[in-house]
């Protein structure tokens, strides 16, 4: 796997991850089930399983960078509704995560989560297919995984991700120049998706003012799988993607996935 140093400079960190604590309600309380998985010594990350049925499709997401998981809390049962298991995961500092968030540490531990995830499943009993999603700084951990394992998934989920890291990067404050920061140090989603043959989808708001749509269509024309599709939600920006296109996101979502109800 490359390495990530160049992006784990301190002026670049501060930009790029917003960690805040979750206080939510626990999974005893809710229905739903907590995974604290270990990536590090005394290091865990949080996610959590909110199930539909073991034969159902399961979607493992990468949220953004001003999210936890505990904000999914009220997307879930959309996805449970349609007869997916969902299982959001955190970052290091995350919600009920330990440790700091870092680049590499984002990176590597998709890996343990993924693997983690994998086995949990399948002592459980839980057959259906496998789909990585990602949204936002989720779509770099998500199409890592998806170019790693493609003998393990069935699909992947972009939604609001980005092809190119120096213009975000730039966007969101940081002197990529003068930090001496190439394309080359990013974190490559243009040339993972590259390497992707299963079923592609790719999600983004028309008038995003983050990641323009000009980066879903880069992703989505140099995919090389067969099945893929490139859906536009008109109107929309980043952050109410939702708000003008809820019923199509969803209703794509369970297409790719392979839902149920």
């Amino acid at each position: 796997m490359a390495g990530y140093s160049a992006l784990d400079h301190p002026d670049i960190l501060s930009f790029l991850f917003h960690p805040r604590p979750d206080f939510g309600f626990t999974g005893e309380e809710s229905g739903f089930q907590d995974f604290y998985i270990p990536v590090d010594n005394n290091v865990h990350v949080h996610s959590r399983f909110y199930p539909s049925g073991t034969s159902a499709p399961t979607i493992l997401f990468f949220h953004g960078n001003g999210e936890i998981v505990g904000d999914y809390v009220e997307m879930a049962p959309l996805y449970t509704g349609m007869g997916i298991n969902f299982i959001p995961a955190d970052y290091r500092g995350y919600g009920r995560s330990t440790g700091y968030p870092t680049v590499t540490a984002m990176m590597e531990d998709a890996h343990k989560i993924f693997s983690f995830i994998k086995e949990a499943l399948n002592g459980e009993g839980y057959t259906g297919p496998l789909i990585i999603m990602g949204r936002s700084l989720g779509s770099a951990p998500a199409l890592e995984l998806a170019a790693n394992y493609q003998d393990d998934i069935s699909s992947l989920i972009i939604e609001s991700g980005f092809a190119f890291a120096l213009p975000l990067l730039r966007l969101l404050g940081i002197d990529v120049d003068a930090l001496g920061v190439s394309e080359e140090d990013g974190l490559q989603n243009i040339d993972r998706v590259k390497q992707l043959k299963k079923p592609s989808l790719f999600i983004h708001a028309e008038f995003d003012h983050i990641i323009p749509y000009s980066d879903a269509v880069a992703l989505h024309h140099a995919c090389p799988a067969q099945d893929k599709r490139l859906l536009k939600i008109p109107k929309a920006n980043h952050n109410n993607i939702f708000a003008y296109g809820l019923k199509e996101y969803m209703a794509a979502v369970k297409e790719f996935a392979g839902g149920d109800a």
